[in-house]
């Protein structure tokens, strides 16, 4: 017989689910036997993820394009998402861009606002209108996709550092608020270092397309010497997402290869 898996019965929403870190976690979680429903602006690629965990796991993932600062498109997927899987127990926040690199003195309220609308917006309008469906099902869980630049900022990077700081500490402040309302909704943010995924390229790039050379750069103050790969980051996803962290709330997940216990 089959072992179940270790989120059997659940239902997800995963954000950002295109390509990169939502790709290894919508794979993670269907495996693992939930249904999951996958949004991205890349509609065609979200399309194409779900087809191929479809034709692994029959009936199992659904998608959706989805602009994550628009607020009547999560309400929208939200209530697609539902009328799909049956119930929504797991929200995740993935969604996010880095914006531009700028100092304090080149960078533009344009960027500023771009970035503060995708990174924490979104996960403010994702909580906000899951939150129903979520109690609905529980227990439940929200995971916030932030980064090691929210616990620890970098020159150049303001507006990113900004937003992501934002989701640490909205997460907790949601994680209190569903515990005070005995809802058993739980919310955690996990926070990964350099990950194997796209959004490295722009280091290639400046590393004259010298992929080596970059990774040396990138690793010189990670304690483990090594790039994280996506799987990293979508095994602590699934921990969060199953009831093995039932009593888990309100805390910040670390994927950096030590490089914050230094």
């Amino acid at each position: 017989m089959n072992k179940p898996g270790r989120v059997a019965g659940k239902t997800a929403l995963i954000t950002g689910a295109a390509g990169g870190l939502g790709q290894a976690m919508a794979w993670m979680l269907a495996r693992e036997g939930a249904k999951v429903t996958l949004t991205d602006v890349n509609l065609s690629g979200v399309e194409a993820l779900a087809a191929a965990i479809n034709a692994e796991i029959p009936g199992s993932a659904f998608a959706h394009a989805h602009d994550v600062a628009d607020e009547q498109a999560w309400i929208d997927v939200i209530d697609a998402a539902v009328a799909e899987m049956g119930s929504l127990s797991i929200l995740v926040n993935n969604a996010g861009i880095a914006g531009d690199m700028a100092f304090v003195e080149t960078d533009t309220l344009e960027n500023w606002r771009k970035v503060q609308a995708i990174n924490i917006e979104s996960v403010m309008l994702g909580c906000k209108h899951a939150m129903k469906p979520l109690r609905e099902a529980a227990p439940a869980s929200i995971i916030n996709i932030s980064s090691v630049a929210g616990l620890a900022a970098a020159p150049g990077m303001g507006a990113y550092n900004a937003t992501k700081a934002a989701v640490w500490m909205y997460t907790k402040t949601i994680a209190l608020e569903a515990a005070k309302m005995d809802w058993n909704v739980r919310c955690n943010s996990v926070h990964p270092v350099f990950i194997k995924t796209p959004i490295l390229d722009p280091f290639i790039a400046m590393a004259g397309g010298d992929e080596k050379k970059a990774h040396e750069r990138l690793t010189r103050g990670i304690p483990m010497k090594r790039i994280g790969e996506p799987d990293d980051v979508a095994y602590c996803v699934l921990y969060l997402a199953s009831d093995e962290s039932k009593f888990v709330t309100g805390s910040e997940f670390r994927i950096d290869g030590g490089m914050l216990a230094q």
